[in-house]
């Protein structure tokens, strides 16, 4: 019954994202300057300049190596403090040239802990979190597509409390 509700949702969101073809909309932020990804490389990050790639793999290859992780405590949505960092240097990058026309999906895990409907609905909501706040920041809601892996897509599993830290988190895939 999970597989085929992920399944689903899976086909929604590519049946959505191929039909979809809005504009960009840029909101200003508060935050943000307006000379996106400029000196953002802390080790990672877009590299200014880098805009013009030869293939389109090669540009999806390129933005999702850049782009980070958000993980969450146990049994939460919100964004935790410590990852605000990742959620900004995420906007720098998904509102840089190098993302172009693509679209994010961006995918909420969990633990194993509670049923496979509640950590769907949890996934969710933590992805609707990142998006609220990406999209507060300046990137248009119009390229993000929202899924809910729950428990089901792990990348841990062992039976640890690093671990299982390690599977609550929201990720990132670009999507031509």
């Amino acid at each position: 019954m999970k597989r085929l509700l992920v399944l689903s949702s899976l086909v929604a969101v590519l049946l959505i994202a191929g039909c979809s073809q809005k504009a960009s909309v840029q909101s200003s932020s508060s935050n943000n300057s307006g000379s996106y990804g400029q000196g953002v490389n802390n080790g990672k990050g877009y590299v200014a300049g880098k805009d013009s790639f030869a293939t389109l793999e090669e540009r999806v290859n390129y933005v999702d190596s850049n782009l980070g992780n958000v993980f969450f405590n146990f049994d939460q949505f919100t964004i935790r403090p410590d990852m605000q960092k990742v959620v900004d240097n995420n906007v720098d990058i998904l509102l840089s040239p190098a993302v172009g026309t693509l679209s994010v999906r961006i995918e909420g895990n969990t633990d194993e802990w509670g049923t496979d409907e509640y950590n769907y609905a949890l996934g969710l909501k933590r992805a609707v979190a990142v998006r609220d706040s990406l999209v507060a920041k300046g990137v248009s809601q119009d390229k993000t597509i929202l899924v809910s892996y729950g428990e089901s897509k792990p990348t841990c599993t062992s039976k640890t409390r690093e671990c299982w830290a390690e599977n609550r988190k929201v990720t990132f895939k670009m999507l031509p």
